[in-house]
């Protein structure tokens, strides 16, 4: 349940269209639910404005789909990230619609599309083997309610790439850059645009970068004041972040 969903709610409840009763029962495992092995935040969409995601790694399919159908029993949509074809597969039986992307492992169920953000947000990555991070927070945005442009593999090696994308970089309202190696690319991208720019180190790189963390340390010292950044690998804070400044 969101807010828009809570607000509808009680004005059926003044309406007389809901009865006290059943407004009660729909409302009853708010603010949580506990599952023995998960305490299920259903309160969260109201807070936050997204209903609480289901980081897959190291749980169990029995777990994600027993968290995930107690969230889609009050919310219309769910994002599972970091999760397997098991779980795909057993989640595409019991809710047909739901989508997976292999090449990220993230599995969601988008049945309200409503848009939310106030602009295009644009996800853009380096090279091609940073576009499983970009995926992330390309669906997490979109889940989020976002008109998402994608832009790939425009790295500072070939920076022409980049200058060729201008234009439709800068209609975007908040930009996600993913890049490994040495981390270029959300600086130069900083400093052609002024809107925010969500860096997003990935740990693609040989011996010297660290698994990420020299991308990561590039980035954090970005002389493009207009950067700030998420954990390595953390396509879906990126695409979190990014759409909430969209919002706004």
């Amino acid at each position: 349940m969101d807010q828009d969903h809570l607000k509808s709610l009680l004005e059926q409840v003044r309406s007389g269209a809901v009865a006290i009763d059943d407004a009660m029962t729909r409302l009853r495992h708010m603010p949580f639910e506990n599952l023995g092995y998960a305490t299920v935040d259903h309160h969260r969409a109201i807070r936050t404005g997204m209903p609480e995601v289901i980081f897959g790694k190291g749980k169990t399919t029995e777990q994600i789909l027993g968290i995930a159908e107690r969230l889609l029993e009050r919310a219309s949509n769910v994002l599972v990230t970091r999760t397997n074809e098991e779980v795909a597969g057993r989640m595409k039986v019991l809710y047909p619609e739901a989508e997976y992307f292999p090449a990220c492992g993230a599995l969601r169920v988008w049945r309200d599309r409503t848009m939310h953000g106030k602009g295009r947000l644009a996800v853009i990555s380096a090279g091609t083997t940073d576009m499983p991070v970009a995926l992330e927070a390309v669906v997490t945005a979109e889940v989020m309610g976002n008109d998402v442009d994608q832009i790939h593999d425009v790295g500072v090696a070939g920076i022409h790439r980049l200058f060729g994308n201008l234009d439709r970089i800068s209609q975007a309202r908040v930009v996600v850059v993913c890049a490994g190696m040495e981390g270029a690319l959300p600086s130069a991208v900083g400093g052609l645009v002024s809107c925010p720019v969500i860096a997003v180190p990935t740990s693609v790189g040989y011996g010297a970068s660290f698994n990420g963390l020299a991308a990561l340390l590039g980035m954090l010292n970005s002389c493009a004041s207009n950067v700030s950044v998420v954990n390595i690998d953390n396509g879906f804070g990126g695409g979190y972040v990014a759409s909430l400044i969209n919002r706004l």
